[in-house]
């Protein structure tokens, strides 16, 4: 009978609804505006930072507020994309139950009233019958309810995403424009302090005569030793405190077997494609340049006999024996920046694809590898 089949489908969907996985919490939405405003706010820090009496600096320091707000909303996105997707679970599963119920209510509407109101078996299963749909009934209610939400929520996040797409290709844009101005402010600043004038020939004979980087930082250490003045503050005490150079993630950590089983006395960080590397300290440039099968290099001495070396630089900034004040730029990673459109089609792969450049970082005391998590604050970037 139709009433019967009614109250089945009524009880069904009250139970779906019951029991259906968590629907997208509403704090998704608020972290994603959190996010792109974070977004705008770079933005605006850029056009003061053009105009500041130190546009290094006030340059950097907006290049790394647009990269973190790009990993913020990279994050809030994904989580923007899984909560559609189970809104869409949830509403295929019961699409089939409504539309029966649908039918149902039809059928129910075309009976004749008789059929409506009396029930084949006699007047106390009609009775019981009445009695479990006035108490079903109310139960419609909460499934009903549910659907809205979920169809409300789903706009909500689809016009969320339209948001967010404006909001990236404005800031992408700023943020190519903040990075071209720090190359062009870095590669042309003159008044960096010297502790050392470099002799190209001795570093070309160091180069030639190194056979690892272990040889070259041993020849580093002892070339040009008597050249260094005014050493600088002993940064010990800071030592699992420094900021992390870039944005970016930990993929092999120290002394890690890479795909080649290869083992390198450092670890390997996944960044973005033209993303900033800055000093976690004060340093002096000892080595910039290519070296060996290391590509681009920058070798850097926070204090005397501690070196940081950075590899897989596209571009670095400064001269040999220069000193860089901590959170300076040192370079940029290489590697094209992601249009708007992309950074929306990554944001929702777990596995991190927009991260295609590696920067390779090894920490060395007395010339001796020391694992680089164990010197630097790590925070992971969380998109």
């Amino acid at each position: 009978m139709a009433a019967a089949r009614f109250i089945g489908l009524l009880t069904a969907l009250s139970v779906m609804a019951g029991t259906a996985a968590l629907r997208a919490e509403e704090n998704i939405v608020k972290t994603a505006r959190d996010a792109a405003r974070e977004l705008e706010e770079a933005a605006i820090k850029l056009v003061v930072a053009k105009g500041e009496k130190d546009r290094i600096a006030a340059l950097t320091d907006t290049i790394q507020a647009f990269e973190t707000a790009l990993s913020s909303l990279r994050a809030s996105l994904r989580k923007v994309a899984s909560a559609q997707k189970d809104i869409k679970t949830r509403l295929d599963l019961r699409e089939e139950n409504i539309s029966r119920l649908i039918g149902v209510l039809y059928s129910i509407d075309n009976e004749p009233a008789p059929a409506k109101l009396v029930h084949p078996d006699g007047p106390l299963t009609t009775a019981r019958a009445g009695m479990l749909l006035s108490d079903v009934l109310p139960r419609l209610q909460r499934p009903v309810e549910q659907l809205k939400k979920d169809l409300e929520d789903l706009k909500t996040l689809e016009t969320l995403q339209t948001e967010s797409s404006v909001v990236l290709e404005n800031g992408l844009r700023e943020l190519q424009s903040a990075r071209s101005d720090l190359v062009a402010a870095a590669s042309s600043r003159e008044e960096l302090p010297r502790r050392f004038i470099e002799d190209p020939a001795k570093t070309a004979i160091l180069i030639a005569a190194s056979e690892s980087i272990d040889t070259f930082i041993k020849g580093l250490s002892i070339f040009g030793l008597d050249d260094l003045a005014h050493p600088l503050p002993d940064i010990a005490e800071k030592k699992g405190t420094l900021a992390f150079p870039v944005h970016g993630r930990v993929l092999r950590g120290f002394n890690e077997n890479d795909a080649a089983g290869i083992k390198r006395p450092g670890i390997v960080v996944a960044t973005t494609s033209a993303a900033i590397v800055t000093t976690p300290a004060a340093v002096t440039i000892r080595y910039q340049g290519d070296l060996l099968d290391y590509g681009l290099v920058s070798i850097l001495e926070p204090q005397r006999g501690v070196l940081f070396v950075f590899s897989g630089l596209e571009k670095t900034f400064g001269k040999i024996g220069e000193v860089l004040p901590e959170d300076s730029p040192v370079g940029i990673m290489g590697g094209k920046p992601l249009s708007a459109q992309k950074f929306l089609q990554e944001s929702v792969v777990t596995g991190g694809t927009y991260r295609p450049e590696t920067l390779y970082v090894e920490v060395r005391v007395n010339e001796k590898p020391q694992d680089p998590l164990e010197w630097f604050a790590v925070k992971e970037d969380e998109g």
